[in-house]
Formats: structure tokens, C-alpha cells, sequence
């Protein structure tokens, strides 16, 4: 069967096979329904983690004997990296958050943040690269995660900065609204095409062409 991202806590995985790049996506703790993402390199086998969010079991059963290298974790928010000490703990992953997230990353869950990155930097998955793009607002080190398939569309991971159906909940900050429906239009719909699929931080997938008539709606409506 094809990849449709829609995944169900409890439910099996879904797993969309690129040529140099398998994304495997499971949802995590039936109340929150969050995503986790776990990419694996087909030329090294190294795997990264995008959101240890919860059930270290079963992520660390996904991980399986092939072991893992990085865990990206997107943001500061809690429902995001509740596996992360567990994960990290169990396969001796570095762990990679965006620079003004990092400290309260560390407070609530006690793993260091090996590395700190910042907008423009990469992460490595094997012989594949991820650009990190931050996007402030939802929080403020916020970053979402670009895979430039050479052989096909894009792909990005978003964390909860984008979502089908709009951004992320800025919590009636209007300062922060406007900062992340600026960078989400500017950073991601402005410099990305309309086959750019990306996969969020909860719920179902989406594509960027999907999503851009709806830009000027999602301003005007705030959040």
C-alpha cells in the first residue's frame, strides 16, 4: 500500500520509502496523538529521530538493532520529548534542538542538548542531509527539519509550526502570531514548491500547494 501519512495511536506505522531515504511514522499517546518520525538512510543504515514524544518501548523497538544517531527534538513543549531520556539513554543518541529552545529542553526532561543548532544549519541522516529551518513563535526555537530529495519533491517536518489547516498555537500572543505566520509564509510557502509534503508534529500530512491558497485566511484569522 502507498504512504498516506495517516497514522492512529495504537495502529500500525506508516513507512514511505524514498530512494536514499525510508521516513517511518507512528503516532504516540492516545491523548496527545503525537507523531514521531524515524528516518533511516539506505547507503549507512544510520537512523535520526524527529520527536522522542512518548512510548520509549515501541520507539525504541522502531529503532531496532541498527541503532541511532541523532534525536532532533523540534521544540521546547513538553508532549514533544517525553521518550527523549529513555531514547537517549538506550541508544546513546546525540540530542539536537533548536539554540533558544535547548535550556528548557534540558529542565524538563535532564538529557543535554549535544547540539544546538540555528537557522541554516544540517543534520546529517547517513549519506542524506536535513536543513533546519527555524520557525519562531509557536516557540521561541522552534525548528522544522527539510529533506531535498534529489529525486523527487521535498520533504519537511514541521513540528507544530505548520499544520493542515493552519499554524501553530501561539496561545493569543499576537506579537508571536504575527512572527510565526511571517516565517511560515516566508521561510516555507516562499522559498518551497507546491509538492513539498510535509508531515507535522500531530494529526495527518499535508502539502504546501494544499495549503497556500489559504495563507491570507490563516492571517486574518490570528490565532
Amino acid at each position: 500500500m502507498s504512504y498516506t501519512g495517516d497514522v492512529k495511536v495504537g495502529g500500525p506505522v506508516d513507512e514511505r520509502a524514498l530512494p536514499a531515504l525510508t521516513i517511518t511514522k507512528v503516532a504516540v499517546d492516545e491523548k496527545m496523538a503525537n507523531n514521531a518520525y524515524l528516518l533511516r538512510c539506505h547507503d549507512t543504515g544510520e537512523q535520526v529521530l524527529i520527536d522522542a514524544a512518548d512510548s520509549p518501548e515501541l520507539l525504541l523497538q522502531l529503532v531496532g538493532d541498527a541503532g541511532l544517531t541523532t534525536v532532533v527534538t523540534t521544540h521546547q513543549h513538553w508532549d514533544h520529548h517525553r521518550a527523549l531520556a529513555a531514547v537517549v539513554s538506550g541508544t546513546g543518541a546525540a540530542a539536537v534542538a533548536g539554540e533558544p529552545d535547548a535550556d528548557e529542553i534540558t529542565s524538563q526532561t535532564g538529557v543535554p542538548v549535544t547540539r544546538r543548532v540555528r537557522d541554516g544549519d544540517t543534520v546529517a541522516v547517513g549519506s542524506c542531509t536535513l536543513e533546519v529551518i527555524r520557525v519562531t513563535g509557536h516557540t521561541p526555537g522552534s525548528i522544522c527539519l527539510l529533506y531535498r530529495d534529489p529525486d523527487g519533491s521535498p520533504h519537511l517536518f514541521t513540528g507544530d509550526s505548520l499544520f493542515p489547516g493552519g499554524v501553530g498555537n501561539t496561545f493569543g500572543d499576537a506579537d508571536a502570531f504575527r512572527t510565526l505566520i511571517d516565517d511560515v509564509e516566508t521561510k516555507l510557502f516562499g522559498t518551497l514548491p507546491d509538492d513539498t509534503w510535509f508531515y507535522p508534529g500531530h494529526g495527518s500530512d499535508s502539502t504546501l500547494g494544499a495549503e497556500r491558497p489559504h495563507l491570507a485566511e490563516w492571517r486574518e484569522r490570528g490565532w
